[in-house]
């Protein structure tokens, strides 16, 4: 193992992550109802709790809905449970972008990765082909 790959993922790796496993538009727009939809049935599950559990249900209904569409299980799901905080963060960002056509985060650019040694680095150049001058 490298040390890039033992790293402790960031949030932004986590936000890029996440990002990336939602590209189908339909599945960003179920996302967009569904979360909000969760998120808001948590305090309403107190005082009333059919209708709270209704709203969660349905949230969690258009998710997996999305997720249809996308051909990709949830990333909490997929890859750390993690993602179920991510997700809210996420989409509140989405929102941001379509009300003020600004987010309140953006993605930090990706690095070129380095490779792991000059044997790599070697490899590398020999498997890939050459183009013509």
């Amino acid at each position: 193992m490298t040390a890039a790959t033992m790293a402790k993922p960031t949030f932004d790796d986590y936000m890029r992550s996440y990002h990336d496993d939602h590209q189908h538009p339909m599945n960003r727009l179920t996302h967009l109802v569904g979360i909000p939809m969760i998120v808001a049935s948590l305090p309403i599950m107190v005082k009333k709790p059919l209708r709270g559990l209704g709203m969660f249900t349905l949230g969690w209904a258009f998710q997996f809905a999305g997720h249809a569409f996308e051909g990709k299980a949830p990333s909490f799901v997929a890859r750390d449970w993690k993602y179920l905080a991510i997700g809210p963060v996420w989409i509140a960002n989405e929102w941001a972008e379509i009300i003020t056509g600004r987010g309140f985060y953006t993605l930090k650019p990706v690095a070129p990765e380095a490779p792991a040694s000059v044997t790599d680095a070697v490899a590398d150049a020999v498997t890939e082909p050459a183009t013509a001058s």
